[in-house]
């Protein structure tokens, strides 16, 4: 894909170097400054929405998050998401349903922050640049609002839509088998911790550090693109419509290994309809994808070397679900 990225662009291979040279120390380390802020706000969002027995300490919490954050970014397909879960419980002694609840709400809440502040910053686009843009964009803001609004509301009753599917799923007859059956089970347990989990206010409190969490990221985009030659009148507001498509692809299961080919071509693209000439997006694509990578490789083995440091929890009872002094509720075995 980053071949097609380049033969499409027409970006020699060479010409990387240059804009690449273009960004300053002190913009690097300031871009490093904001990307540490939005990992201590994430990380509190997931302690957030863990149970009140369960809850790690706040130094813990961030190291684990941090190092989630590099398996998830690093590794193919998702796939590196479910290590939250993992160092939650061998650390923390967090049970697996109680975090697989906490990422599952998380990602919902991601999705609905992200269509929320692209429907803005498009809205906002128009209003100022509406005779460059197509006027398609309108439609587009009306349908992340909504899209919003039901991704919401779905974070704070996530276990309907899996008791749903669980429902349609043996009507068709999936959970026939050994592995279906079991799929069906922890589909089952994970809709009754999602029953259990914090909701009400600590849900509001969670979706408002979602909302300053990405707008912290919108501005790291932000603030790394004008480091490395993007024009500095997009602001904010282009920022965070042309990295938009860039960052879909790191949250949904299709990205590559380290995102690399699908974030570019998400940036190309929604920089592209901003007006930006395909090599300028592409090399700055580049830039910034290198830059986010190499701030998280340090943050995500700093995190992973705190986990090593850090005093672990014991599990009382194998299985039982039950952590230090409280009932969490179900347990995956």
């Amino acid at each position: 894909m980053l071949w097609a990225l380049f033969h499409w662009s027409g970006l020699k291979p060479g010409e990387l170097w240059s804009t690449w040279a273009r960004l300053s120390p002190l913009v690097a380390l300031e871009a490093f400054a904001v990307h540490l802020a939005i990992y201590v706000v994430r990380s509190q969002r997931f302690r957030v929405l863990l149970p009140q027995a369960q809850r790690p300490a706040h130094g813990a919490m961030l190291a684990i998050s941090a190092a989630h954050n590099l398996a998830a970014y690093v590794l193919p397909a998702k796939t590196g998401e479910m290590t939250l879960v993992v160092y939650l419980r061998s650390c923390c002694a967090v049970s697996t349903a109680a975090g697989l609840a906490a990422l599952f709400v998380s990602r919902l809440l991601d999705l609905a922050t992200l269509c929320f502040w692209l429907a803005v910053a498009t809205l906002y686009l128009m209003s100022t640049r509406g005779a460059e843009l197509p006027p398609w964009l309108y439609g587009l803001a009306a349908a992340l609002l909504f899209a919003s609004l039901l991704l919401m509301l779905l974070s704070s009753r996530s276990d309907i839509l899996l008791r749903a599917v669980a429902r349609f799923a043996r009507a068709v007859g999936a959970g026939r088998g050994k592995w279906g059956a079991k799929i069906l089970a922890r589909v089952e347990e994970l809709s009754l911790a999602l029953r259990l989990a914090p909701a009400g206010r600590t849900l509001w409190i969670a979706a408002a550090q979602s909302l300053l969490m990405w707008l912290g990221i919108f501005a790291f985009y932000g603030i790394l693109a004008r480091g490395f030659g993007l024009d500095g009148d997009l602001g904010i507001s282009g920022a965070a419509f042309g990295s938009s498509l860039a960052v879909l692809t790191n949250l949904l299961p299709i990205n590559s290994f380290a995102g690399f080919g699908t974030q570019e071509g998400g940036w190309v693209l929604g920089f592209g309809l901003l007006g930006v000439p395909r090599d300028l997006a592409l090399s700055t694509g580049l830039g910034v994808h290198l830059a986010q990578l190499a701030s998280t490789v340090v943050l995500g083995v700093l995190g992973h070397l705190a986990m090593g440091w850090m005093p672990k929890r014991r599990v009382s009872g194998a299985g039982s679900g039950r952590n230090n002094g409280g009932s969490d509720g179900p347990s995956v075995g």
